[in-house]
């Protein structure tokens, strides 16, 4: 895919960032536990991809071939149609795509 088509990633059971003092990275253990899920709702056709950390769980230490991985579980939904009676897209956002770049 070209860059362009490509968006930031969207990391949401990865514990990390930078500390304010010393603007270092940091990684901690995923606060998340068997069963928790995220649900979200398509607007658009799109391409996802799914990954887990290469570097393992993280909460012990970093990309080792040592640390466990653990499976996730992608199921997609198509809703009812009548479940989407009445519902309009939201306007388009004024995002210019230049960040980054």
């Amino acid at each position: 895919l070209d860059a362009q088509l490509v968006h930031d990633v969207f990391n949401v059971f990865m514990c990390t960032g930078y500390t304010h003092d010393t603007k270092q990275y940091f990684m901690k253990a995923s606060p998340v536990r068997p069963g928790d899920f995220l649900e979200m709702f398509a607007e658009i056709d799109l391409l996802g991809s799914l990954s887990t950390c290469p570097g393992g769980d993280c909460s012990a230490e970093h990309s080792s071939d040592t640390s466990k991985c653990y499976p996730l579980r992608v199921e997609i939904y198509k809703p009812a149609d009548a479940s989407l009676e009445g519902w309009t897209s939201p306007s388009p956002s004024g995002y210019s795509g230049s960040h980054g770049l």
